[in-house]
């Protein structure tokens, strides 16, 4: 009965890595399908009519797809490594990954803050002289959330595996 607690944090963290794992993949795919396809080229460049204001929810925009696992991403791994803390093995890759999501969420904040609204959300399209440049940077940008995204997941998978051969995860 004294493995209790120990056996609940296990689990905690193992569930919470878990989210942030599924929430860490969707925003790498998304952001690197971005990328690929130029979602941003294509939102740029968008009218939606005269006088219309274009909206982070509205048709075409990725917000739409980022909007439901979002606020999931850091605050599970945020938890994964408060419930892992006692996993010595875990807890140097647990660092990791909650320094490279906040890193990607910082990142994020700075392009939702900065870049988009002139890019994506002013009453008509830049002009082709304005917009160039922002797409650049949101290139730029784009990079390092794709690669704090990435040492995430690869941090998160190397917590679990940690945490499996210290034998601190439960069986599922």
């Amino acid at each position: 009965m004294g493995h209790a607690p120990t056996d609940t944090r296990s689990r905690l963290t193992e569930v919470s890595l878990a989210v942030a794992e599924f929430a860490h993949a969707h925003w790498f795919f998304g952001n690197l399908y971005e990328a690929v396809v130029k979602v941003p080229h294509r939102v740029a460049g968008s009218e939606d009519g005269p006088g219309l204001r274009r909206s982070p929810l509205g048709p075409g925009s990725p917000g739409r797809y980022y909007a439901p696992l979002a606020p999931a991403t850091f605050p599970a791994v945020a938890l994964a490594l408060a419930a892992g803390w006692n996993r010595p093995g875990s807890r140097p890759w647990l660092v990791t990954a909650a320094a490279a999501s906040a890193t990607g969420g910082a990142v994020t904040a700075y392009l939702l803050r900065s870049v988009n609204p002139p890019l994506f959300f002013g009453p008509q399209p830049p002009s082709e002289m304005r917009r160039n440049p922002l797409l650049a940077r949101w290139y730029r940008v784009n990079a390092l959330r794709l690669a704090a995204s990435a040492v995430a997941l690869a941090a998160i998978d190397r917590a679990r595996l940690a945490g499996l051969r210290s034998g601190c995860a439960p069986g599922f």
